[in-house]
């Protein structure tokens, strides 16, 4: 309560006399000894604020009127407050960016693209193009759209050479690629803390805006959010659950606060029923805005197709499929890429 009365004092100086006023006189009350009545009573801000604060002044002979005051400041700092259906509409019209994915079918079926301030989750089973999808997004999203591309690689699969390739798709020009490779910011973590802590390295470079140096963060890529959590989950792990959501709250604070879309990568288990289904259980599922099934279907005997199916959108219908279409992502054969020229192993991507 302490705490949360001088950050309320700090961050509305209007108020500040008598948050002065209150702690003065809790001082007081504690040289005579009365102070332990009150913290028997009130220890946390809820208490305060739903308390009959009558009693409170005249059980601890305290000013009434000082006690409303940091009510009323508290309550203020603390608490929600409804907003209604048109500011939302508003803010979402001057908030929300749509970012192509590069892959035209793939935007079709996600409503025109990945949608800032969201998160969009793909699903699939190991080879199923998981992160070959994340490699063509963040190449489109760095040099189409000029953007800032958040990396996070928790499985060793992200490859500069691989990145490189596809740009190469989108343009020959080296000093463009080189561009697209220095927008595109990459960090390792192999463990759920590890992750932890570079989310909450992003909030903090996203507060003192010191990624934007390369251009606007808009879109953060975890590759995979189920390989750092499922070795935190089971009988012997029961803090897992309480770690696995703690990074949820973070990655949706991130696409909140900041305006990012988010792109996480999860593997599936085998359901009871038979089949299969995605990982981390029934908890996680609430977490992505959209979710989408890869899947790896053969054509005919030479031939295999990527299909990707809805799970989970606020905007299109369940179920709807579309097979990715990749012909624009080829990779040149003969090209100076693919002969191993030219290849920097890394040069232009920061970790």
């Amino acid at each position: 309560l302490g705490a949360a009365i001088a950050l309320g004092r700090n961050q509305n100086e209007g108020n500040g006399g008598e948050s002065e006023a209150f702690i003065s006189e809790l001082e007081a009350a504690g040289r005579k000894k009365s102070w332990g009545l009150f913290a028997s009573e009130v220890k946390l801000v809820v208490d305060l604020v739903s308390s009959n604060l009558e009693d409170i002044a005249q059980k601890n002979s305290l000013s009434y009127k000082t006690l409303v005051a940091v009510r009323r400041v508290l309550l203020a700092q603390f608490s929600s407050f409804p907003v209604n259906g048109a500011d939302l509409y508003e803010e979402l019209k001057h908030t929300t960016a749509i970012l192509s994915t590069g892959i035209e079918s793939l935007d079709k079926l996600l409503d025109s693209g990945i949608y800032t301030g969201e998160v969009t989750e793909l699903v699939g089973a190991p080879s199923a193009g998981k992160t070959q999808v994340c490699l063509i997004v963040a190449a489109n999203v760095s040099h189409n759209l000029k953007q800032t591309v958040l990396y996070i690689d928790s499985t060793g699969g992200f490859t500069s050479a691989r990145l490189l390739e596809l740009l190469n798709c989108l343009t020959e020009d080296e000093e463009e690629q080189a561009e697209a490779l220095r927008r595109i910011q990459v960090f390792h973590a192999f463990d759920a803390y590890k992750m932890l802590d570079v989310l909450q390295e992003v909030h903090s470079y996203m507060s003192q805006q010191i990624l934007s140096t390369s251009g606007p963060v808009k879109l953060l890529i975890v590759d995979s959010i189920s390989a750092v959590i499922c070795p935190f989950l089971g009988l012997r792990q029961p803090d897992g659950m309480a770690l696995m959501m703690h990074l949820a709250r973070e990655m949706k604070t991130l696409a909140k606060e900041f305006g990012i879309a988010i792109l996480l990568t999860n593997h599936v288990t085998r359901a009871a029923a038979g089949g299969f289904k995605p990982a981390l259980g029934r908890s996680w599922s609430f977490i992505p805005n959209t979710r989408l099934l890869l899947e790896k279907r053969k054509v005919n005997s030479e031939k295999e197709s990527r299909v990707a199916s809805l799970m989970k959108s606020p905007r299109q219908a369940f179920g709807v499929q579309a097979e990715l279409d990749l012909r624009n992502w080829e990779v040149k054969k003969g090209s100076p890429i693919t002969s191993g020229e030219g290849l920097n192993d890394g040069r232009g991507v920061s970790s």
